[in-house]
């Protein structure tokens, strides 16, 4: 693992926008170079890295996808020397009823936000495999408990919390696995097309009562792939304004 973040190689998945976009900001910023992918092209985002003076080069990618994904990783290992930390920011939220809800939507966010987890973290820890990094997911604070009209969602997240300790198990000491759990984020998932005003009324009753900025959550990310987070594994880390306090 590089000490300190200079000549680090990183790969951010969902790095079109909200964390994904923060979290590939931030890790240039602190100089390493930063593979950004997304389904959508993230040239947006690599184009604002670039003007700040870092290093970044985008990828398409849908995590869902296994052979999206394995082509993904087959352009890592012909590109790049180390694959020293993943964050993986892929997801989709949904909210509906369960009566209401139909197993196509089910399956949606089941594919991107657990298979994806799966085929990421697969990957990822086979490309760093016996060697030392670091692999970052994103699980939710609803990961710890339900929420009525979310259920693909909650259980998509506690489903990403479960493969992160398991590997953290599995591939200790070398490889370091942990999940973030955002609360309310000020991202597009929030976005009216996503989320009632209702449920966004809902999110403001937390302790901070505000929603978070995706680069407080990118802040967290850039730590656990530092030096000062050697000793740290197999955790969901909450930073969700006291929204759930485990």
């Amino acid at each position: 693992m590089t000490q300190g973040y200079d000549g680090m190689n990183v790969l951010v998945t969902g790095a079109n926008r909200g964390i994904g976009a923060a979290c590939a900001k931030i890790f240039a910023q602190a100089g390493a170079h930063v593979l950004c992918a997304d389904l959508n092209d993230p040239v947006e985002t690599v184009e604002t890295i670039r003007a700040a003076g870092g290093s970044a080069e985008s990828a398409i990618c849908d995590v869902s996808d296994e052979i999206s994904v394995s082509g993904l990783f087959t352009r890592i290992s012909e590109g790049f020397t180390t694959l020293d930390t993943v964050v993986n920011c892929a997801g989709i939220i949904h909210e509906r009823g369960l009566l209401d809800t139909t197993t196509a939507e089910f399956d949606q966010v089941m594919a991107v936000n657990l298979r994806g987890s799966f085929l990421i973290g697969r990957e990822s820890i086979r490309a760093m495999h016996p060697k030392s990094g670091r692999l970052i997911m994103i699980a939710s604070d609803l990961s710890y408990y339900g929420r009525e009209e979310f259920a693909p969602y909650v259980a998509s997240k506690h489903g990403v919390l479960g493969l992160v300790r398991c590997w953290a198990k599995e591939f200790a000491p070398n490889i370091l696995v942990n999940a973030l759990c955002p609360g309310p984020i000020d991202t597009a998932m929030l976005a009216a097309e996503n989320m009632t005003p209702e449920w966004r009324a809902k999110e403001l009753e937390i302790p901070l009562a505000r929603f978070g900025q995706p680069e407080e959550i990118a802040q967290m990310a850039l730590f656990l792939a530092g030096p000062n987070a050697a000793y740290i594994t197999g955790q969901g880390i909450g930073v969700n304004g006291g929204s759930i306090m485990p």
